[in-house]
């Protein structure tokens, strides 16, 4: 079986998905993002998801598409925002290398712009997102093998953070 060489959890906008790429080509592996998986594989953006059958609908294609990516993807896998809202897939998550991007609220507003694109945030985007984060980021810790601030970072300064936190050597 198989296990990911590196998992990138953290809120939305955080930079999972640019920083995961250039993980990826910095250790020459691949990368593998489980919204883009059920994306694929619902046919639809997320938040028509969130609109057509509610967040619990999402949140089981969610947990079926982690639990999916743990198994077969060897390289560097991105989780949604929310993946670990789920008790089983934070119990997957143990003894695996996970890295929790974060930031604060003023870097989200600066990266999202705290849009209507992001069903969770549609009303009041500051208050809610901040509500989002009391709410998760002590699950964001518990699964994390290191954190790593994005806050006033680029992409590449963040990349390399995570090298160094996991002591990880580039390919």
């Amino acid at each position: 079986m198989s296990a990911p060489l590196i998992v990138l959890v953290g809120p939305m906008g955080v930079g999972k998905s640019t920083v995961g790429q250039l993980l990826a080509e910095r250790l020459a592996t691949g990368y593998r993002d489980t919204d883009a998986d059920i994306v694929s594989a619902q046919g639809r953006a997320i938040a028509e998801i969130f609109v057509d059958e509610g967040e619990a609908a999402f949140r089981a294609l969610e947990k079926e598409a982690v639990r999916t990516a743990l198994a077969e993807h060897d390289g560097v896998l991105a989780l949604g925002g929310g993946a670990i809202l789920d008790a089983d897939t934070r119990a997957l998550l143990a003894g695996q290398r996970v890295v929790y991007l974060s930031m604060d609220v003023e870097e989200a507003v600066k990266r999202t712009g705290l849009n209507a694109a992001r069903p969770l945030l549609a009303v009041n985007p500051r208050k809610q997102w901040r509500e989002l984060m009391e709410a998760r980021r002590h699950l964001y810790e518990e699964v994390a093998t290191v954190v790593v601030a994005t806050d006033g970072r680029t992409p590449e300064e963040v990349t390399r953070a995570a090298l160094d936190a996991l002591e990880l050597k580039e390919a």
